[in-house]
């Protein structure tokens, strides 16, 4: 009479294996959740840099600044920076511009969307002087 060798795996190596991986997701999601919110970040500075240099753009043209982010752009300081959702292209960031009276300053901050990843992350700003903020420390 033949015996058949069982083949397969034991309930004791599936639980080791389970709990590697366990114990593997919780060392990396936490560092991806950084990843991402980090990523988040630096794509909105980049995003403002590229309004503040619009702004540049406009200052020339028309010797003030744009007064509005969601404003139609049309090179003049008339006109605004072209934003229709006055938020980051994610979505995470919603943009304001804060000018000064005669036009001859602004800061361009976003400040994290309410219930998104970014939250208690900080605000981002960047001036016509070239101060960057990330809270109340340069970037």
């Amino acid at each position: 009479m033949k015996r058949f060798k069982a083949r397969g795996f034991t309930l004791i190596e599936v639980m080791i294996v389970v709990a590697i991986v366990a114990i593997l997701a919780a060392v990396a999601l936490p560092s991806y959740k950084q990843h991402v919110v980090r990523a988040a970040r630096v794509q909105a500075q980049a995003e403002l840099l590229d309004l503040a240099s619009l702004q540049e753009k406009i200052f020339l043209n028309s010797n003030a600044y744009a007064a509005s982010v969601t404003n139609a752009y049309n090179g003049t300081s008339a006109g605004g920076l072209g934003r229709t959702s006055g938020a980051t292209n994610d979505g995470r960031y919603t943009l304001a511009l804060d000018i000064s009276t005669p036009s001859q300053t602004f800061v361009l901050t976003a400040t994290p969307t309410a219930g998104g990843t970014q939250v208690g992350d900080g605000n981002i700003s960047v001036s016509e002087s070239g101060q960057r903020l990330w809270g109340s420390a340069s970037w």
